[in-house]
This record gives structure tokens, sequence and C-alpha cells, in this order.
């Protein structure tokens, strides 16, 4: 034997990581909490009472109100799309970790840039750096979706190919709708802005992908 063919290097074992994620499932689900919790520091209770009663500062409260329930349910969708995509997920491994790591990043950062919205929708800059944080949230999710179900790594070996398919068209869907709100803010930023009000309609409605993912669930038990 060679010296050369004494020290070549062995086969390379593709890693399909180790079981347990749970507590994955606690940190993520504590960022989730506290991010949406924080937005409701932006709703500031009014000092003083105008003379015609606290119904005198509702419309300027109005839109920050708005704000608020809309950053709530978005982040709400953000958690349960990433809920349901950990269970598939039945393993992890470093790069899926530091993956779900930048995920939140975007989730944590969430509060401030509703805050800037809510504090200042008429300028285009808070409009944009809002959506592009849900575009980047939404693209990272999906690529953690890739990474985990690439040669089913971090899935099931019968995860349904059906299944994987339709979660990366359904995750990439909400930042392409974000992606459009930054391209309609330079015409409108209320059209903007309600764009973000469609990506939850678009979300919240039932589709045919909760039932298959439920049926596969049910045949991997």
């Amino acid at each position: 034997m060679t010296a050369e063919s004494g020290s070549a290097r062995p086969p390379v074992i593709r890693s399909s990581g180790v079981r347990g994620n749970e507590r994955i499932g606690a940190f993520s689900d504590g960022v989730f909490a506290i991010a949406i919790t924080l937005l409701v520091l932006e709703l500031k209770v009014p000092e003083h009472a105008p003379p015609g009663g606290l119904v005198q500062v509702l419309p300027d409260m109005l839109p920050k109100i708005i704000g608020h329930v809309i950053s709530f349910a978005v982040l709400g969708l953000y958690w349960v799309a990433h809920h349901n995509m950990f269970m598939h997920i039945k393993r992890h491994d470093r790069i899926l970790l530091w993956l779900n790591i930048l995920f939140l990043l975007f989730v944590a950062s969430m509060p401030f840039l509703a805050g800037l919205l809510a504090a200042y929708g008429d300028d285009q800059f808070a409009v944009i750096a809002y959506a592009m944080t849900l575009v980047l949230a939404g693209l990272v999710l999906d690529l953690i979706w890739a990474y985990a179900t690439h040669e089913r790594r971090l899935v099931d070996s019968g995860l349904d190919a059906h299944l994987v398919a339709v979660v990366h068209r359904r995750v990439l869907m909400a930042p392409v709708i974000y992606l459009l709100a930054i391209g309609v803010s330079f015409f409108s930023l209320v059209a903007a802005q309600l764009v973000f009000v469609l990506v939850i309609l678009v979300y919240v409605v039932p589709s045919p992908l909760d039932l298959h993912h439920h049926k596969q669930l049910g045949a991997s038990e």
C-alpha cells in the first residue's frame, strides 16, 4: 500500500443530526412570547384626559392600536409556521440551530420596527424597514425547511415530497407579498401598509395544506 493510498481521506458521511428539539421549541417560543409582549409597550396610556374625555385622544391612538394588532397577527403567523415546521423536523444539528437563531433575530426585532412604523407611518423608510425585516424572516424560515428536508436530513425519511414542496411555496408567499408592499410604498404608503393586512388574510384562512399536514403527522405516528 502506497503512502498516498494510506493517507486517503475517509468517505464523508452526511450527518442526520440528533433527536431532541424540545429546547429549540422552548427557546423559540420564549422569544416569540417576549416579542409579542413588547409590542404592547408602544401603546402609551394618556397622562391626562382632555376635557371631552378619553374618546378625544382615540384618533391619535388608533394608528398605534391598528399597528399593534397587525404586528401581533404577523408574529402569530410566523409562530404558527415555525411550530408546524418543527412538528416535522425531528432532529437538529449545529447549522439548523444557527439558522433558527438567525430567524429569531428578525422576530426579536419586530417590536422596534413596529414602534417605528406606528410613529412614522408616513415615512417610507419605516415601511420599507418593517417589510424588509419580514421578508428576511420569511426567507430564513424557508431556508430552515429547505435545509431540514434536503435528502430528508432532519425529518422522517417518509415525509411526503408533495408536502415539502407545498410548504416551500406557502412560506415563500409571505416574503413575495412583503416585497410587493415595498414596491407599492413608492406610490402609496397607506396602500403598502394595507398589503400587510392582506398577508394576514391569506394565511389565517385554512388551506388544503393544513389537512395534508395533519394527515402526514398521523401517518408518521
